[in-house]
Parts: C-alpha cells; sequence; structure tokens
C-alpha cells in the first residue's frame, strides 16, 4: 500500500471517528436534558406529596423526628 492511499484511508477513519464523536456528544446532551427533566419532576412530586420543602433549609432536631407521608 502506498503511503499516500495510506495517509487517506487514516484521513477517512479519522473524519468517520469525528462524526461519531459529534454524534455521541449530541446524545449526551440530550441525555442530560433528560436526567433533568426528571430531577425537576421528582422535585414537584416531593414537594406536593409533603417529602420536601422547597427550598431547603435545616431545620432543628424536633422537625427530624416527625412522621414523613409515604415512609413507614
Amino acid at each position: 500500500m502506498s503511503p499516500a492511499a495510506n495517509h487517506e484511508r487514516w484521513e477517512t477513519e479519522l473524519i468517520a471517528l469525528r462524526e461519531e464523536l459529534g454524534k455521541l456528544r449530541a446524545e449526551q446532551q440530550q441525555m442530560a436534558a433528560a436526567i433533568q427533566d426528571l430531577v425537576t419532576t421528582f422535585r414537584t412530586l416531593a414537594t406536593h406529596l409533603g417529602i420536601a420543602a422547597e427550598p431547603y433549609t435545616r431545620k432543628g432536631a424536633a422537625s427530624q423526628q416527625r412522621d414523613l407521608p409515604g415512609f413507614a
């Protein structure tokens, strides 16, 4: 195989890898957005069910002993 053909083959492979990397990064950004949506949904549910309060504030020991709804 000639050096020019070898260089061209590597160039083609490099272009394919760059395209695949771009696709993976796009998928990663979509996954991050989906996870953020899940976090928002869980926070909303926790607030609605009274399990958590927004914004979170640390309270004294008395509030830690109260029974939380949905937990045994």
